[in-house]
Formats: C-alpha cells, structure tokens, sequence
C-alpha cells in the first residue's frame, strides 16, 4: 500500500474512531511504520469527524516533519507511539483513543484483566493499567515501556487506552476488541460479577493463538 492509500485509510479510521465514540473532539491519534525511521502519523488539533487524508504527514523518529500539508503539526502524543516502535519492532500501527467503556476502567484505576470472552483471550489477552502520566511529556512513553513486551493492549490511567498491532488494521481491531471487552465487563458487573473462564481453559486458547495467526506481545 502506498503513502496516498495509507492516509485515507488512516484518515478513515479516524473518522470512525469518532463515529464509534471512542474519542471526543480532538482527541486520538494514529501512526503507521512506512520505513526505517519513517511513520505517517495524524495531526493535532483536528476532530476526528472530519479526518482527511491531508492532516497525515510522514516524520522521523525525532517527529521532524519530511512530507506533509502546509502547517501540518503531528500529535504531541506521537512520542508514545514512537516508543512503541522503538521497544518493538514487531509493530507497524499504534493507535490511540478515549473509548468510554475501556477509559471508564483507566479512570476507576482498574487494570482490564477479565478472562470471560474467549476472543478477548485469543486477539488481546489482558490490558494492563499504566499508571498515571501528563499527556504529550516524555512521561507517557517512559510509562509504557515496562508493559509493551507482554502487552499490545493497555489502558492509561485518567486517561485512555492504546493498542499496538503488526499493520494498521490490526491494531485498530485490537482497540476494537478491547472496549468491546470493557463494555461486557461492566455489564457483567451489573448482573452480579464476571465469571471467568477455567485456568486450563484459557491456557488452551492461548496455545491456540499461532493457528489462528494471532500474536499477543513481542515473544509470542
């Protein structure tokens, strides 16, 4: 997929980001890993509404724009996303939102550890609670790089979740699983407790994750 493919499918996940209520206004961002040391990522300060494929650029792992529209300026919260890749190079995507359900668990201080969907187990496994960081400093990245071996989902404390995958739509259906899975946990809460799945029982779908193609975290 070329650059010009790649911006107008970014700029409409975007749109359905929005669309699906997982951010307000301004709020998300996407990148995609396009080369060595390049990344197409989504600008700030734009509602995810109206995403179009001008307001991605290309910029390096230093966030120095190579490629955009006039006044293009990338998400401050795209050094997350660069740590992302720097810690793994398995990933090719990382998206970033604000999904109500999943950040309802973020803003309880409740890690998403639930093992109750047998898809949750095989396409994210569990999303850990990072703790809290101030948005757009070198404080997000530095906190989520002790979970980004084992994890390709978590949630930020106060403030939102984020999903790695090896291509873009991968990760977004990674972040797609996960407040699916927020939003059942709730519910099962509501109906008296979550009842999970069987020690052996999620064992066995884990070892299930390389006939399916799915991978979970750097080593698996």
């Amino acid at each position: 997929m070329d650059y010009k493919q790649l911006k107008e499918q970014i700029a409409q996940l975007a749109r359905m980001m929005w669309q699906r209520g997982w951010v307000a206004a301004n709020d998300g961002n996407i990148s995609v890993k396009v080369g060595e040391g390049k990344f197409l990522a989504t600008q700030t300060g734009i509602c995810k509404a109206f995403f179009a494929p001008e307001n991605v650029g290309l910029i390096d792992a230093d966030m120095n724009v190579l490629d955009a529209a006039e006044g293009f300026k990338p998400s401050s919260e795209i050094k997350m996303h660069l740590r992302c890749y720097a810690e793994r190079p398995d990933v090719g995507a990382v998206v970033h939102a604000h999904p109500t359900a999943a950040t309802s668990f973020a803003c309880a201080g409740l890690s998403l550890d639930d093992e109750c969907m047998i898809s949750t187990v095989l396409e994210t496994g569990k999303a850990p609670l990072v703790p809290y960081a101030t948005p757009s400093t070198e404080e997000v990245p530095n906190a989520i790089a002790p979970f980004l071996a084992e994890h390709d989902v978590m949630l930020l404390e106060n403030h939102g979740a984020l999903a790695v995958g090896k291509d873009l739509i991968t990760a977004f259906c990674k972040m797609d699983t996960l407040e699916h899975q927020a939003q059942v946990s709730i519910n099962a809460r509501l109906l008296g407790g979550v009842k999970n799945m069987k020690a052996e029982d999620v064992k066995r779908l884990v070892s299930m994750r390389e006939k399916y193609g799915v991978s979970v975290g750097a080593h698996r």
